[in-house]
Formats: C-alpha cells, sequence, structure tokens
C-alpha cells in the first residue's frame, strides 16, 4: 500500500515539474547566473523558442538555425565596423576551443559586400566560419538594437539568455561557466 501511494506520489511530482518547466516557469538553466565577466549575459525567464531564421556561408550556401538543433549555439551577430564585435571575436574563438561542447555561429550583419573570412583571418578568428546575414533577417528576427549581440541556445532551440553588448568569453569564470551549462 505505501508502495503504490509513493509510485503515485512521484508520478504526480514528476507531471507537475514537467508542466512547469513547459510554461517555463522552471527551468534547467534556472539557477546558473553568469559570472561578472558575462555581466551583459542575461538569463531569459521564461526561455523563448528561437526564430527560424537562415543565414548563408562564404559559399552562399543557407544555413538554417534549427539545423544547430542538438547542441548549445551561442549565437553572436556582428559587423566588421563595429569596433567591440571586432574585439571580442578572438575571445569567441578561444572560447570554443575550451568549451567544444558550444557551437558559436558568429554572423557577420553588415549590409554591403565584405568578405567575413578574410576578415575573420585578419582578426585573429580565422577559426570561425564566415557566415553572413546579407538581408538583416538576423538583425530584426533577434530585434538587435544594437551589436554585438549574443544569445544562447539551448539544444531544444530555446533562446535561455542574451547579451546586447561585448563580453569576456574567454574569461577563465566564463569558460566554466558555459561548462557548466553545457555539462561538459
Amino acid at each position: 500500500m505505501i508502495k503504490k501511494i509513493i509510485i503515485s506520489l512521484s508520478v504526480v511530482a514528476a507531471i507537475a515539474f514537467g508542466f512547469l518547466y513547459g510554461k517555463g516557469l522552471l527551468s534547467v538553466h534556472h539557477g546558473l547566473e553568469p559570472p561578472p565577466s558575462l555581466a551583459v549575459l542575461k538569463l531569459e525567464n521564461p526561455p523563448k523558442n528561437a526564430p527560424s531564421v537562415a543565414f548563408t556561408d562564404g559559399n552562399g550556401r543557407r544555413h538554417a538555425l534549427e539545423a544547430f538543433r542538438g547542441r548549445y549555439v551561442l549565437l553572436n551577430l556582428w559587423a566588421t565596423w563595429c569596433a567591440p564585435c571586432v574585439a571580442e571575436l578572438p575571445d569567441l574563438v578561444r572560447l570554443q576551443a575550451r568549451v567544444p561542447a558550444l557551437r558559436v555561429v558568429a554572423v557577420n550583419t553588415d549590409r554591403k559586400g565584405v568578405d567575413a573570412a578574410a576578415f575573420l583571418r585578419e582578426n585573429r578568428a580565422r577559426e570561425l566560419v564566415p557566415y553572413r546575414d546579407s538581408d538583416v533577417t538576423m538583425l530584426k528576427s533577434f530585434k538587435a538594437f544594437g551589436l554585438p549581440l549574443t544569445v544562447l541556445i539551448d539544444p531544444q532551440g530555446k533562446i535561455i539568455a542574451r547579451a546586447e553588448g561585448p563580453a569576456e568569453w574567454d574569461d577563465p569564470e566564463a569558460v566554466k561557466y558555459f561548462r557548466r551549462v553545457t555539462g561538459s
């Protein structure tokens, strides 16, 4: 009899937690506050679905953001004319190298024909794939009012955090934070 009560209570608790998580009232990311080096990174509560958008690579092939589902993505919108954006590109490269479970997707938002691959090579970020948002879809979809804009997306395609402005992405505390978030 007691065993049936315990099982019943466990089932009710699991359903309640599932409901709360689905409504965004309880999150697996809750309590993972970013360190001071990532002060601009604000947790989304509740997490939101990432927009359905696409961007191009250096060869002109389109890539849907949904194609990155199943892993953590740090989406960074940047431009060549944005000094803070350019300054943090090497930090993003080092972060990606130190946290392999995190995929950095850096998307250039320049409207004019910029050779993003050459620019990344010249600015110590050759390891990043040269993605471009030539039609400003990304800027509009993520409501970017300034650059850099960086968005942390979980494996289910939910935006769990957002940074408006530059951060110290490769700071040791930031690396520890992203390892905790990704479980790596």
